[in-house]
């Protein structure tokens, strides 16, 4: 009985001390596929009762994340988890934070693994970047030119997905040419005039390759305006939302993703997974979310991807 009551009388102090507080950084404030994340992150802190500091900078590029982490830092919470514009770059910062206690998850898009406790990656990238390849080819009849909207030539992940989209292309496909690869900057104006360039520069060309989320809406506009809808095909990698109008008029064919939304809430669970110290295991059911997988001693892989095409893209909304 004593000790029971000894327990109440404690219990308001131990619920303030295990109020975590994580911060999350994303690549870039306010555009639909780190909202769709954003949504995701905040039914996360509700659900496991953490508190949640979710930002971005209005730049994709690593000074904006920077001055965030070091905010965080200076509110000291107890992991910061972040979209790496630069894997490079961004790795001293990180460093620092780890060196004061803090938990450090990259999510999205990876750094050095010395500046960081984990990675959480949303499909195999190998898997994906092949099958964005294929998608291409299954459209393209397997022949002709084509040219490539990475996001930046400094994210990790759009650079693992473009040499698994390269690799795909030469190991199978000797009839179709790649012309070029530009970057958008994940810049949703600059990834239109990008794609117009490229269909002046390339008359002939038979598809565009989109391998971030501004990429493939951006390259069907410019297809849509420049009366080539049927001629040049147009996927990979982006939102539903962004994609529907696309999808249905055919200046689209397909683009594979994953759910954002499911990312963010993976992304809380397993940084407050990371500060209780629970190990994480392969082939782990966490609610909210779905089966993960485990590569190696320190990625979490959360799943599939996912293809949507005017035949289904209604069954989605993110």
């Amino acid at each position: 009985m004593g000790s029971n009551s000894s327990y109440s009388n404690l219990q308001p102090e131990e619920q303030e001390k295990n109020q975590y507080t994580i911060g999350i950084v994303s690549k870039l404030d306010n555009i639909p596929y780190f909202n769709s994340v954003k949504d995701g992150v905040m039914e996360a802190a509700e659900e496991l009762e953490v508190e949640v500091l979710y930002e971005g900078p209005t730049v994709a590029n690593t000074k904006g994340q920077q001055v965030i982490i070091e905010k965080f830092i200076n509110q000291k919470v107890d992991a910061i988890a972040v979209s790496a514009n630069d894997p490079i770059q961004l790795a001293p910062v990180l460093k620092q934070a780890r060196a004061t206690g803090i938990a450090i998850i990259t999510w999205d898009s990876d750094t050095e693994p010395a500046a960081r406790d984990l990675f959480i990656d949303m499909v195999n990238p190998e898997v994906l970047g092949r099958h964005v390849m294929d998608t291409l080819a299954w459209n393209t009849g397997e022949h002709g030119t084509f040219a490539i909207m990475t996001g930046s030539f400094s994210a990790s992940n759009h650079n693992a997905w473009l040499k698994w989209i390269q690799a795909q292309w030469k190991e199978y496909y000797p009839n179709m040419k790649l012309v070029e690869v530009v970057a958008t900057n994940d810049d949703s104006r600059n990834a239109f005039i990008q794609a117009q360039i490229l269909i002046k520069k390339y008359p002939d060309l038979a598809g565009i390759i989109g391998n971030s989320s501004v990429g493939p809406p951006a390259a069907a506009k410019a297809v849509e305006e420049a009366g080539k809808t049927g001629e040049i095909a147009v996927v990979g990698i982006s939102t539903p939302d962004l994609m529907r109008d696309y999808l249905k008029n055919g200046s689209a064919q397909v683009v594979t993703l994953w759910s954002p939304k499911k990312l963010g809430y993976l992304t809380v669970a397993m940084a407050k997974s990371l500060i209780d110290g629970s190990e994480t295991i392969d082939f782990q059911y966490v609610p909210g979310v779905g089966t993960i997988r485990v590569s190696g001693k320190d990625t979490v892989i959360m799943g599939e991807p996912i293809d949507f095409t005017k035949e289904n893209v209604d069954q989605y909304d993110f």
